[in-house]
């Protein structure tokens, strides 16, 4: 059994309303205009400052005629006051954060393959809506991002939706089909679609696993009924599309990338029998769904036409 919580005792005289008053009246040297300041009376001013003495059992100020004099202690303990504050301050900021309250900068995930389109689609969007919000984007797989959203170094990831998770929430936002994807100059690239499983002898290019490209390159096989040969793997998309414009092989890539599809590359439908079809979707942590800056970006993807080609 652990230990109870040790919970020091503090006097009930000492409150943070009377250490502010303490702040202000050095900060003033008078209880006039410490009072004007706070907005209240001289003497409650005096009340305040004598209920820490009572509270700290000790004396915090010296008499000379009506002025208050502050003690060393006085100081002493208005430096505490300083530094609990300080403290208290960056504590709501990460509680409010924690509970769904962030600040001016949202940090966003993306997969490579949204780069091209949707993602500037959103940001734009997002900077009409919220023009002082600053923005940062992370690039990485589907499973880099739901990664980052539960270490909290992401606020909300635009990627392919994830399997059902209890502290993850998703907002599908459009459908992507997947492609064959030939060099130009291949006896691929004329055909009107692809028979998967005529292709056996083909040599692939892949992304690595943890990619929702890549899940619906092996789901798309498995329906073909045969194992790839998958000469090489590689951990972007861009990257991918130049092994397959180079000649390394054929692969199976998103419609979403075919606006940056190199000139020596062509996307060629799959037969209906081998069709494999992606949901991009806006996630973040169930925790932070009541954050303005999510809905601010969950409101934009709604709107926005993200899943143009």
């Amino acid at each position: 059994m652990s230990n109870p919580t040790h919970v020091p005792h503090v006097d009930d005289e000492i409150s943070f309303r009377r250490l502010e008053t303490l702040l202000v009246f050095l900060d003033e040297g008078n209880l006039a205009r410490a009072a004007e300041r706070l907005g209240t009376s001289s003497v409650s001013v005096h009340r305040a400052l004598h209920g820490l003495e009572e509270g700290t059992r000790c004396a915090l100020f010296r008499h000379e005629g009506r002025h208050l004099i502050p003690t060393d202690a006085a100081h002493v303990l208005a430096d505490v006051a300083r530094e609990l504050f300080q403290t208290l301050e960056k504590g709501i900021g990460a509680t409010r954060q924690m509970a769904g309250y962030c600040a001016d900068t949202i940090r966003i995930g993306s997969l490579y393959s949204l780069t091209s389109r949707a993602v500037p689609a959103m940001f734009m969007g997002l900077k009409l809506r919220r023009p002082e919000l600053h923005t940062e984007l992370a690039l990485g797989s589907n499973a880099d991002l739901v990664q980052r959203l539960r270490d909290g170094t992401i606020d909300a990831a635009l990627m392919g939706l994830p399997e059902a998770m209890p502290d993850v929430e998703s907002e599908p936002l459009f459908e992507d089909d997947i492609y064959f994807a030939a060099p130009a100059n291949s006896i691929y690239s004329g055909q009107p679609s692809i028979d998967l499983g005529a292709c056996r002898e083909e040599n692939f290019v892949s992304l690595n696993e943890g990619f929702v490209t890549q899940n619906g390159f092996t789901e798309a096989f498995r329906i073909a009924q045969f194992t790839p040969r998958v000469v090489m793997k590689t951990g972007d998309i861009f990257s991918l599309m130049n092994l397959v414009g180079g000649g390394v092989g054929c692969t199976l890539l998103p419609g979403r990338v075919r606006g940056v599809l190199p000139s020596d590359v062509r996307l060629i439908p799959l037969q209906p029998k081998y069709l494999v079809r992606q949901t991009i979707a806006l996630s973040f942590l169930r925790s932070r769904e009541r954050d303005p800056n999510l809905l601010a970006l969950l409101a934009v993807c709604r709107t926005s036409k993200l899943g143009m080609q």
